[in-house]
């Protein structure tokens, strides 16, 4: 047995109970004879053999006592561990971490700043950029309209001339063919 466990008084009670229909002990001086040892010692071995119910019970609250004072520590522990484990956090960890978080945030916010200030420079050197090319793009459209108004204009004024020509060169060749016809009616003539 492993201790802790409580055990029955074995004796004829237990044994003449738990058999049933034996003799009880009375005055008439059963008690020191042979039979009764026997009969003692047969309710102790049936006991101890056959009704395992208060050793069992024994071992169990002998079992209950020692988890739960194995796990009660081991719970301590544990809780002991984990306060252990959040004062460190709360006096070290966390201040050293704010303090890297703050300087490293600094940094990024210095470098935002100035990636920042790059684009907002990029971006109007970009938009100069295009309102040059849109202004340069407005004036070389003006110019190219201007352009071809004049060269619509020299056109038309080239038509009229060449018009012109055409016209007098068709004039001058009527009145070659009239001389002609009239040179030729006064040959014909003869």
């Amino acid at each position: 047995m492993s201790g802790g466990g409580t055990e029955t008084p074995v004796g004829c009670e237990a044994a003449q109970g738990g058999g049933g229909g034996g003799k009880k002990k009375d005055s008439q001086g059963f008690t020191g004879s042979p039979a009764h040892l026997i009969i003692k010692d047969l309710g102790e071995i049936h006991s101890r053999l056959l009704d395992h119910r208060p050793v069992i019970q024994g071992e169990t609250r002998y079992f209950v006592k020692e988890f739960e004072e194995k796990r009660g520590l081991r719970e301590m522990r544990v809780l002991e561990n984990l306060k252990n484990m959040i004062h460190e956090t709360n006096e070290h960890t966390l201040p050293t971490c704010r303090a890297t978080m703050q300087d490293s945030l600094n940094q990024v916010l210095q470098r935002l700043q100035a990636a920042t200030d790059s684009v907002r420079r990029l971006q109007q050197r970009e938009q100069e950029r295009k309102k040059i090319h849109n202004d340069l793009l407005i004036a070389s459209e003006k110019q190219h309209v201007t352009q071809w108004e004049d060269f619509m204009k020299e056109q038309h004024s080239k038509q009229a001339e060449v018009d012109e020509e055409h016209r007098k060169a068709m004039e001058k060749l009527r009145e070659q063919y009239a001389e002609m016809e009239k040179g030729l009616a006064k040959f014909s003539a003869f």
